[in-house]
This record gives C-alpha cells, structure tokens and sequence, in this order.
C-alpha cells in the first residue's frame, strides 16, 4: 500500500450517506466506490480490489453484520470499518467479534471519519507487512540493519560514518540488541572488509585462559601447550576485533590489554619478543562501563582507550513497528530453513508483540518464532499460540500497588520463560552472573 492509492468501498443504503462519505473520502486522496446493498458490494469485491470496507449495520434484506463476517473469512487481507445510526454496545460487540476492526455511530465528524479510516489502514498495512503482502522496507538494508524508526535511522547514519576511519568504538545496549551485528557493519563496510573480523566473547573464556587466547603462547609456556598458538590479536592481523562482553576481563587481563592497545605489540605467553600487530578494536558491553569505572571495577584508561567513539544500539521495545519488520523479515527465514510454509498472524497476535516488552530484544524475538514456526502447524499465528507471559499483563493499578520484590520475582520468571529454562541465557538478559540467578530463584521457589 505504500504509494499506491488506497482503496475504500462504502456501502449504505442511503443515497445521501454515500454521497457525503464519498465526497469526504475522495478529499482525502482514496479511491472510492459505493454500493447501496450488501449483494452489490460482493459482485463489487469480487471484481475490485479494495483494501477498506466502510458498511451500513442495518439495511434490508442482508444485513451490515452479515457484509462483516463475510469479508472477515473470505477477505483476509481487506479491512472492514462498522458505522450506524442505531448504535448499542450489543451491535458494537457483535461487529468487532465478527470482524470489523472500527466501529463509528452516526452522527460523526469529518475529523473522527478521517482518524477512524486512518486507524483501520495503518493496521491493515502492519499486518499486510507482517503477512508477506506488502513490500518490507530496509529488509536487508544498509548494513543489513531492519528497521525504520528514527533510533534506527540515526545508528545507520553513525555507521556509516564511523566505518570510514580506524578509531576504537565502544558499542553499547541491552542484551540481544544486534551489536555484533553493528559491529559486522562497521567492519565490512570500511576499508578493512577483505581482512579478517574476529569476534572474542570475553566472557565465556575461562579466567586462566583468556591472556593464552587473546594474545597467544609458544609450546611448552604452560602446562598442556603442546603447540605454539598465535591468539585472537594476531589472528586479526590487518582487519578487526570485536572484544564482547569487555566487561567480564579481569583487572590483570585488562592491564595487558591496555598496553596492545598503546603499543600496537603483543607478547606471546612464553615468548621475549613481541610481535607487531595492526587491529580495529571494537568492543561490546550490556553493561555501563562507566559505572564499573567508577567503582573501581573497570579501569579508567582502558574505558577511555576502548570508547574513543561510543554506538548506542537501541531495545526493541523503543523501535515501534521495527518489530513487525523483524516478524516479516524472521519469520521467512526460519520458514525456509525449516521448509514449511511462513505463518501469517492476525491483528490480536501482532498486538500483542507490538505491546510486550521484550527484555531478551531480538534474541528473544528471534527463539519465540522460531518455537512458532517448527512447532505449530495452524497457518495463522494467534494470541493463544503465544507464551502466556505475552498474553496476558497486570492492570495498571495492580502494577502500582506491588513490591519491588514482587515486579523482580515476575521479570525473573518471565525472563527465564522467554529462555526456555536455560538459566545461562536469562542471567545473560538479566544482566546477572549465573550465580546470583541461582541464589534469586531460591528465594522464588523455596
């Protein structure tokens, strides 16, 4: 729907509603046809392709409702806007239950017609966006980033210019974020694409190891070096690194680290002499360094040696419609990798994807629909095909009235359900170490 005109078909009974309601939509630059009964306005479908059913509820001999349901189980892709004279909560139920996505009483404004059609075809787009109809915008875009809200927008542009020089960038945010993905962009679209990008998550090497894999050892330097190893540094060589989780090195690694990054030299383990090396240091951290300066858990100068420019990758739930992209754009991929079919979701689904809050961000976005398409068969997707954290949230009132205690025991639990149990994973997410989700969740289920 993006430049083409939108579609609307009215159908009323009164000669005077349609011309008004046609005079009113065509100054809003849509197309209009009108139909004065529910029969004419099937041939008319049938035979026009129209993206907005605007309907009458009462008219003789079919009624607006049946118009509704009809378009509901025939029509998926087209939208159907309720208005009548003779307005009831009963009748405003029923439409909305049988498919009408709005629902106005006569008299209404010009004003409160515009917003309302407004409405309907914003979500008509999501959802045609989302159910493969419509083109998806930036899918494989710069950088191969998805999205286009404004956060996006403005990382691609910092991006973009940030990959023409050799300045160390600290790239920061939430788990699940991108930001090895970031870092992937800043890399291939400079002037070391050809050379090698090497990533290093910092922290799932063991302490003892970390100096041996970052800048390498001879045979014979420590017990079980039964052959020299160049390290991450010098496998790099000419390209860039990409130091993950930078946070979790140890006071004695990031001395070392330190002086690499002045004198551009590292020193084997069980070596005299060092070795020259050329690297692009990118680092990576879902947590403030800034703070961990502070208290006296991260050193000052090599915050300011790593963080010479600083990316900020923003949450998915600060990115609007981004996410029905990353469903569009996922949903394909997992789809074909599993050789099924891509599911299509219905307005409540997307709803409630567009209204969670997406702690894991993409990494949990990505596992939700990948349980979805491997383990549901149903070609549509509905909200009782989702975790049950998505499905169903606190009123504002009982949020208000709850402990500290109680919101951290909920997060907890809905974290580790997003992960599957897998309590590495949501200690990742949590920002926590292992150990402290251990000892949290004793508190929860003893």
């Amino acid at each position: 729907m993006d430049e083409k005109q939108q579609s609307i078909l009215v159908v009323d009974d009164s000669a005077d509603t349609l011309e008004i309601l046609r005079r009113n939509l065509l100054s809003l630059n849509y197309l209009v046809y009108t139909a004065s009964g529910v029969a004419e306005a099937i041939n008319m479908l049938e035979t026009y392709p129209v993206d907005l059913v605007i309907t009458d509820l009462k008219m003789p001999s079919i009624s607006g409702i049946d118009l509704v349901r009809h378009v509901h189980e025939n029509l998926p892709e087209t939208a159907v806007m309720v208005i009548t004279g003779y307005a009831t909560i009963e009748s405003a139920v029923k439409a909305v239950k049988t498919g009408a996505e709005e629902y106005l009483a006569k008299p209404f404004t010009d004003k409160e017609l515009e917003e309302a059609v407004g409405r309907v075809l914003e979500k008509l787009k999501e959802l045609r966006v989302v159910n493969h109809v419509e083109p998806e915008k930036n899918v494989e875009g710069a950088f191969g980033i998805i999205g286009e809200s404004p956060q996006i927008a403005r990382l691609i542009r910092a991006i973009d210019k940030i990959s023409k020089s050799s300045t160390n960038v600290l790239i920061t945010g939430e788990s699940g974020v991108g930001k090895e993905l970031v870092a992937r962009a800043i890399h291939y679209s400079g002037p070391r694409a050809s050379s090698p990008f090497v990533t290093v998550n910092c922290g799932a090497i063991p302490d003892q190891l970390v100096e041996s894999e970052l800048f390498g050892h001879v045979k014979g330097a420590f017990t079980g070096a039964t052959a020299s190893r160049e390290g991450f540094f010098k496998a790099a060589h000419t390209g860039t690194i990409l130091l993950d989780e930078i946070s979790e090195l140890s006071p004695q690694t990031q001395v070392k680290l330190l002086r690499v990054l002045q004198d551009k030299q590292v020193l084997r383990l069980g070596c005299d002499k060092p070795d020259q090396v050329d690297v692009r240091v990118l680092a990576a951290s879902n947590k403030d360094l800034r703070t961990l300066v502070s208290r006296g858990l991260f050193r000052e100068d090599l915050f300011f040696r790593v963080s010479v420019i600083n990316i900020e990758v923003p949450p998915l739930r600060e990115r609007g419609n981004d996410v029905l992209l990353l469903i569009n754009h996922l949903t394909n991929q997992l789809a074909n990798a599993a050789r099924k079919p891509s599911p299509s979701f219905t307005n409540d689904a997307l709803d409630a994807f567009k209204n969670y809050h997406w702690p894991g961000n993409i990494r949990e976005l990505e596992n939700i629909l990948s349980y979805l398409v491997v383990m549901k068969d149903e070609e549509s997707i509905d909200v009782s095909d989702l975790p049950s954290y998505m499905r169903f949230s606190l009123s504002g009132d009982r949020r208000g009235n709850r402990t500290l205690a109680e919101i951290e025991r909920e997060h907890i639990q809905m974290v580790l359900s997003s992960a599957d149990g897998n309590k590495t994973r949501a200690a990742k997410i949590l920002g926590i170490d292992r150990k402290t989700l251990r000892e949290k969740l004793k508190g929860i289920y003893d």
